[in-house]
């Protein structure tokens, strides 16, 4: 693999993100052979595993994963494959919906912040705050005037947690419209699918361009140093799963976790 101080995917800061010019299927950090990357998948998820057991223990570390994508972009594909080895214990997914009634009567990122990560977690956001900024601009739930601010509101927000002992690593799962139609299509055409299938989702497919706009909006304007987004080419789910393990294994050693010694206590303890 080819070890880059920053991944060719990820967004620097004030950089103009252009979705339209970015290839869903580009190869390029690993290169195109599927069954050398699955073993090394299999090698990152391990090591993913022994590094959020190390972070568990260690206890001074957070980490947040945001994972964002367009309708059949593969968040939950992505957490059951990267996240296959991780324990339970110290490990959370947070998925939000439509925002409660409750949820509602509060600030938007209310809900958000009750579940960011503690001390020793490391938390997945299968959506996120960021649809505060996509589907409240695309479906216009909100004046312009009021989602406009939330950008600046957001890398504030980040910025804060980052300041408190939070890692933040998030990634824009890239697919292709032609992708997109394939997936819902294999939802219609496979009855154990069904489920996952809406007349919803075509609604917002029509919107293909309003989206991609929104996001490009979204990953200009807040990737920052300190809380950076990833494009992550997604058409291929298994190059997708490599590219966001790899990515979240050299974060989490570029923390210099270690294990803690044994309690005085225990020394020269035999267990009879």
């Amino acid at each position: 693999m080819q070890e880059l101080e920053h991944p060719p995917y990820r967004v620097e800061q004030g950089t103009e993100v252009d979705l339209a010019a970015r290839d869903p299927r580009d190869g390029s950090w690993f290169g195109g052979d599927k069954s050398a990357s699955q073993r090394s998948l299999m090698r990152l998820t391990k090591r993913l595993g022994g590094l959020q057991e190390l972070l568990y223990a260690d206890g001074r570390h957070k980490l947040l994963v945001v994972l964002q994508a367009t309708d059949t972009g593969g968040k939950d594909g992505t957490v059951r494959s990267v996240f296959r080895h991780v324990n339970p214990v110290g490990v959370r997914v947070a998925a939000f919906k439509k925002p409660s009634t409750v949820e509602l009567a509060h600030d938007y990122l209310w809900r958000v912040h009750q579940q960011t990560p503690g001390t020793a977690e490391l938390v997945i956001f299968n959506r996120s705050h960021y649809e505060d900024v996509l589907i409240v601009r695309v479906r216009e739930l909100v004046p312009r005037s009021v989602w406009e601010q939330r950008y600046a509101q957001i890398a504030e927000f980040e910025k804060r947690l980052v300041e408190e002992g939070t890692t933040i690593v998030k990634f824009f799962l890239h697919i292709s419209k032609d992708e997109q139609r394939r997936r819902l299509q294999a939802r219609l055409d496979t009855p154990t699918k069904h489920w996952k299938f809406s007349s919803a989702d075509l609604a917002e497919r029509a919107l293909w361009d309003d989206y991609v706009a929104a996001y490009d909006a979204a990953l200009s304007r807040t990737s920052t140093e300190e809380a950076p987004w990833y494009v992550v080419p997604a058409d291929r789910k298994w190059y997708r799963n490599l590219v966001v393990a790899k990515v979240l294994v050299d974060t989490l050693e570029r923390l210099g976790m270690k294990y803690p010694g044994l309690d005085p206590d225990a020394a020269g303890v035999v267990i009879e």
